[in-house]
């Protein structure tokens, strides 16, 4: 019989490192076979092979449910990847977005009487006990405020700072020793980037400040929405927002084929919006874009949601990918090396990393060139990927700002999510239209762009 303390992760540095270790040789041998399959092109009738069986997969969301944190994070990242897995198969690592083993109600009781100084009785009308969603570092209940105000509330798992800690020691190990043995220090900048990151995403006070900073950002996109935050229902570990009714995109993809390619554009359009929108207009990206951080509201807009990576990029990096919007769409010429370099980059050699630079944004770039591109051909998250490992010893020349983590992962993830989403269309028009936006509403550009 299952116990009121089986939501609880792992906390101990080694513990957890055990279980991944477990997982790890649990997956081996399955995924090793199936590459086999992939290569021999002995596939199903659909001519794709998934990385992972079924079972592998349900092991997969069973340990990573449990350790939640940033190990949980992980598996929401490969559960998005449109070229490793199959529909079928993504659907059952899907549950790691927002289905992970929830808090008992008691835990619920006492995380919210410390953080708001009262039980949920005295500061909400009504609660609901059974949470909506639970994910990696906390779970959401449906309550309702005392003026009949619906609202959603994050309630955070009582141990997962302790987590969190431990999956970033382990993983600051292996980052030393991998930076140390390649050549590439540079990795550990960009480990201590995503380490802040996520200790920051503990506090949900700091949250809310950041779902306001996005709220500012789509001032201009009328059909993005971002919940409000009730201040005085929030702490560190409590943050309770306007309630959202609608369906969210996971559950948009889960019944992909039931939808017309005219719904699939307009929700990709969304999409495209709420990920380029607020970047180019404000520099902000929402660096955590997974299927379960967005609802299609009943008016026909998208909600964002989830505001824990929301991160203010440098002027010098938002202009220069404003500048590359305009390139692409007929305005001034941009050169990958130069223009690269404004933005941050360094290159030991800049003449020699032009071919790489040159093919990366080829590819990133492709859904911007054409009047009619279809995402079900698209191939960028696999290409991309795949360009990067085919050069992987170059790598090490080849620096960009630390501050490009966050925001590879927003456009990375929107990539896969157009991709999962899998519409035709003019997504130039889409483009144009951000590139005319950012114009009228965003940041003027400096003299020297």
């Amino acid at each position: 019989m299952a116990s009121d303390d089986d939501y609880k992760p792992s906390t101990g540095r080694f513990a957890r490192l055990a279980k991944l270790a477990s997982l790890s040789a649990r997956l081996s041998t399955d995924v090793g076979s199936r590459v086999v399959k992939r290569f021999a092109n002995k596939s199903g009738e659909d001519g794709s092979v998934s990385l992972l069986g079924h079972g592998a997969a349900e092991k997969l969301v069973a340990t990573l449910g449990d350790l939640k944190g940033l190990a949980m994070k992980i598996g929401q990242g490969i559960s998005m990847d449109p070229d490793l897995l199959t529909p079928e198969i993504r659907a059952v690592v899907a549950k790691l977005q927002n289905q992970a083993p929830p808090m008992p109600w008691a835990t619920v009781k006492e995380v919210l009487t410390e953080g708001l100084g009262r039980p949920p009785d005295e500061a909400y009308a009504s609660f609901e006990e059974t949470p909506i969603a639970s994910a990696s570092l906390g779970q959401v209940h449906r309550a309702v405020l005392k003026d009949g105000t619906v609202v959603a509330v994050k309630v955070q798992y009582p141990d997962i700072a302790r987590a969190i800690h431990a999956d970033l020691d382990n993983l600051g190990l292996m980052v030393s020793v991998l930076a140390t043995t390649s050549r590439m220090t540079h990795g550990k900048d960009y480990f201590r980037e995503v380490q802040a990151g996520l200790l920051e995403e503990l506090d949900y006070q700091v949250e809310a400040e950041r779902s306001r900073r996005f709220a500012k950002a789509v001032t201009a996109f009328p059909d993005l929405k971002v919940p409000r935050v009730f201040d005085e229902l929030t702490s560190e570990r409590v943050l309770t927002l306007e309630f959202f009714k609608g369906e969210t995109l996971k559950e948009f993809i889960g019944r992909i084929d039931t939808h017309t390619n005219d719904e699939k554009f307009r929700i990709s359009r969304l999409l495209t919006r709420a990920t380029w929108g607020p970047f180019l207009c404000t520099g902000v990206v929402h660096a955590d874009p997974h299927p379960g951080n967005f609802m299609l509201l009943e008016d026909g807009s998208l909600g964002v949601l989830d505001f824990g990576a929301i991160k203010q990029m440098s002027d010098p990096w938002t202009f220069a990918n404003r500048k590359l919007f305009s390139a692409v769409l007929g305005g001034p010429a941009y050169d990958p090396i130069s223009d690269s370099v404004k933005a941050g980059m360094v290159f030991e050699d800049p003449e020699a990393a032009r071919p790489f630079v040159a093919t990366v944004l080829e590819i990133a770039c492709r859904s911007v060139k054409d009047d009619v591109f279809d995402f079900t051909q698209a191939g960028v998250s696999r290409d991309m990927r795949n360009h990067f490992l085919k050069n992987a010893l170059s790598l090490g020349s080849i620096k960009p700002p630390k501050e490009a983590v966050q925001f590879f992962r927003c456009v990375g993830g929107m990539s896969q999510n157009l991709e999962n989403v899998g519409a035709r269309g003019n997504f130039r028009q889409v483009f144009a239209e951000l590139d005319e936006t950012s114009k009228q509403h965003g940041l003027p550009l400096t003299a020297s762009w």
